[in-house]
């Protein structure tokens, strides 16, 4: 088990009496996933919380391979080199292998968490059919939850694949009777409609304002899916209204401090619409639940609190967008983005028009992390360092007790001034003040007859190294060329990962 959403020991207890192993595989196992909860009592309603939780939980139950594949192709981060993972640095040069077992993983645990939300849904409808009015209305609600929770697993998942099945119940032998795979814009469409389903029946408040399950999906939640979805389909009126509801709601302001945005002080705050939380219960040892982020992290440093770990050294910062921000004058956002090495600065200083660098290019963080030299990388992602110095006294494990930001305001702002500039209209602020209100966060001057282009570079510069969203803007807008850099040559034709062979061999549907 992976995590919870509420940190208290009762939520741990509810999670451990519903026992949904992210491990399992649910896919090929539907009839345990149908009764996972067998012996339950279905006349008493306040059981669903336990499948709703359940489904948070498998939700948040990323492997650490996920969120890479997800990510490693943009111009904005590389794959480190010298690893374990050939086949994961070839796929960042966008050279891909259907057998490569990172592929099917990804594949494989999303839609089991897919059939998990499923399952948990078929078991609420089960105590409603014995609820009073307003205990079928919370499992309404529920339902609407888990809903947006398994939305935002397709949307992942045809962004990385394409087209992809879309389950409609727990029962994946109707998978099998598919006579064709659904399209990514019929995959679009149905999260879009999904959406629409569940926004009235969700909680009107930040996800911080829940006292319930603090920091769980709203009504904001849904239109923010809502939102990616349409944006995906090109249809930006309906983005321009999604994100001007969250705008104009007022619920919502950006962190004040970037660089603790992506650490403990900014966890849950105003700017969060959706998050996989992590926690180590504010204890050194017993109970905890986390991501593994030692992928991110620095083979070699010396931390500030002795006895912290170190990473892996497999998502690298690229060059590219070192040089963007250094050329842009980016201070706090470049200062948090990435981790610095000294061969990595005397490698950017080499480059003439690099040779003098802002004081805070350092290989010493602001923390007093120290990140030495090491084999695979020339830099580290910062925005997914934790500093030793907030690491809970007697965890080591690099990055422990932080949480995975999956949705920011920032980017529904930035998604909203881009609309506008594709043509939406919008009455929540105009594309100039959208895209400046992130600027002043970040210290940068504002700007005035605000384009397409500086809104694209506006989220290079805000989103990179945050789930491959400059990546899928690039593909989106057809802007191949921005990623034949350093050597790699892209093609249109290498947009989607391949089927894993594995699911072509349960699922030769997928081989036609």
């Amino acid at each position: 088990m992976k995590l919870l959403i509420n940190h208290t020991k009762w939520i741990l207890a509810i999670l451990v009496v519903v026992g949904i192993g992210a491990c399992t595989d649910k896919l090929d196992e539907p009839e345990l996933n149908n009764n996972f909860a067998g012996g339950t009592d279905f006349t008493d309603a306040s059981g669903m919380i336990q499948s709703t939780v359940g489904a948070y939980e498998a939700f948040y139950s990323r492997g650490w391979e996920q969120p890479l594949i997800i990510a490693v192709r943009g111009d904005d981060v590389n794959a480190g080199g010298l690893g374990d993972q050939p086949e994961f640095s070839e796929m960042d040069k966008f050279n891909y292998s259907k057998d490569h077992w990172m592929v099917n993983s990804l594949w494989e645990n999303i839609y089991a968490d897919v059939i998990s939300a499923h399952t948990a849904m078929e078991q609420i409808e089960r105590y409603q059919e014995f609820g009073n009015e307003s205990e079928i209305a919370l499992g309404n609600q529920y339902i609407a939850e888990i809903q947006v929770l398994r939305a935002m697993m397709l949307f992942q998942i045809s962004q990385v694949y394409g087209d992809v099945f879309i389950p409609e119940s727990s029962d994946t032998e109707l998978l099998l009777e598919l006579e064709s795979v659904p399209s990514k814009t019929e995959v679009m469409q149905h999260i879009s409609d999904q959406m629409d389903l569940a926004i009235p029946l969700l909680p009107n408040i930040r996800p911080n304002e829940r006292t319930d399950l603090p920091g769980a999906v709203t009504r904001f939640t849904a239109l923010a899916v809502k939102a990616l979805a349409n944006q995906e389909l090109e249809n930006y009126q309906i983005v321009a209204d999604a994100t001007g509801q969250i705008i104009s709601s007022g619920k919502f302001n950006l962190y004040p401090d970037y660089y603790e945005l992506f650490k403990t002080p900014g966890k849950l705050s105003d700017e969060s619409i959706l998050d996989l939380q992590y926690s180590d219960f504010n204890q050194g040892e017993g109970d905890r639940f986390a991501h593994l982020y030692a992928p991110y992290g620095p083979q070699n440093w010396t931390p500030a609190v002795e006895g912290s770990n170190s990473g892996w050294g497999f998502f690298e910062p690229s060059f590219k967008f070192i040089k963007f921000m250094l050329d842009r004058g980016e201070t706090v956002r470049l200062e948090t983005s990435v981790l610095f090495t000294d061969e990595g600065i005397s490698q950017l200083q080499s480059d003439p028009d690099y040779s003098t660098l802002p004081s805070f290019v350092s290989n010493t963080t602001r923390d007093g992390d120290v990140i030495n030299d090491f084999a695979r990388a020339l830099f580290s992602s910062g925005k997914h360092y934790l500093p030793s110095n907030q690491l809970i006294e007697g965890r080591t494990a690099y990055g422990s007790n932080k949480n995975y930001p999956v949705i920011r305001y920032a980017e529904i702002v930035l998604m909203y001034a881009e609309a506008l500039t594709q043509g939406a209209s919008g009455t929540a602020l105009s594309a100039d003040q959208a895209v400046n209100l992130v600027r002043e966060r970040a210290g940068m001057a504002p700007i005035s007859g605000v384009t397409l282009d500086d809104v694209i570079d506006e989220k290079f510069a805000e989103l990179s190294m945050e789930w491959g969203k400059r990546y899928y803007d690039l593909i989106r807008l057809n802007r191949y060329d921005e990623l034949n850099y350093d050597g790699r040559t892209f093609t249109e034709a290498k947009t989607y990962l391949p089927y894993p062979q594995a699911q072509i061999d349960q699922f030769p549907i997928l081989g036609n």
